[in-house]
């Protein structure tokens, strides 16, 4: 069998390294990125199978940087994970403070960067009859004082996943809600505060496998209604 490829944005710390971890232990071929060179370095040397890895710098939002995401991946993907986002001004502002080009930037990284990326490695998304995960968020289907931009941007994330999904048949097109996390993003929605009791993003691992590797028809999820049993929370 030939050895599956997955490519993850966002892989260099949080939601995006954990779950890149756990698919490299599992034997994947991973192409992943992120905007800190040193960080996404540090986190490719640190995967199982780092001579499995090919980690591109750059941001998700410049279409040069998905071409080199694309090229890196190849003839075949089975595997295209959107995590990368971006939350907005931290601390969170109210949607009539928050600047136009501040929302634009959002928009282009957790909504527009998602579709052009997959329009870029669609032809190896067929090729493999693969899959494809979009990170959501409840701030998607919830209103959050706050979060508006960034819930808008989960928001349309969730529809252009329903409309891929009835476009393309042969693929299996998911949006899934993590849940709170103990990330980076997340403490940035809270400066100053203790997010200590927020599960770590390894513990939402298992339930995206779940989808990874299950039958489930695409659509939307919760993290927390798929977690295997006896999987840690």
């Amino acid at each position: 069998m030939d050895t599956p490829t997955a490519l993850v944005t966002g892989a260099s710390r949080g939601l995006g390294r954990a779950l890149a971890t756990a698919l490299n232990a599992r034997g994947w071929r991973l192409v992943v990125d992120g905007r800190d060179a040193r960080r996404l370095t540090t986190a490719a040397a640190g995967f199982p199978h780092p001579d499995r890895v090919t980690a591109v710098v750059g941001d998700v939002a410049d279409p040069r940087h998905r071409a080199a995401l694309a090229a890196a991946v190849g003839p075949r993907l089975d595997l295209l994970v959107d995590n990368a986002s971006d939350l907005g001004p931290s601390p969170l502002v109210p949607l009539a403070s928050l600047p136009a080009e501040e929302f634009e930037r959002i928009v282009a990284i957790n909504t527009v960067a998602p579709l052009a990326l997959l329009q870029q490695v669609l032809p190896a998304l067929r090729a493999a009859r693969g899959a494809v995960l979009n990170i959501s968020s409840d701030a998607a289907v919830e209103a959050y004082e706050g979060w508006g931009g960034y819930g808008a941007s989960k928001a349309a994330l969730d529809q252009l996943t329903a409309v891929l999904a009835v476009e393309h048949p042969e693929l299996r097109i998911y949006a899934v809600d993590p849940g709170d996390m103990r990330t980076d993003m997340h403490q940035a929605a809270f400066p100053g505060e203790d997010i200590s009791d927020r599960p770590a993003p390894e513990t939402v691992v298992p339930a995206l496998l779940a989808v990874i590797e299950g039958t489930l028809p695409s659509g939307r999820y919760r993290a927390a209604d798929l977690q295997p049993a006896g999987a840690a929370r």
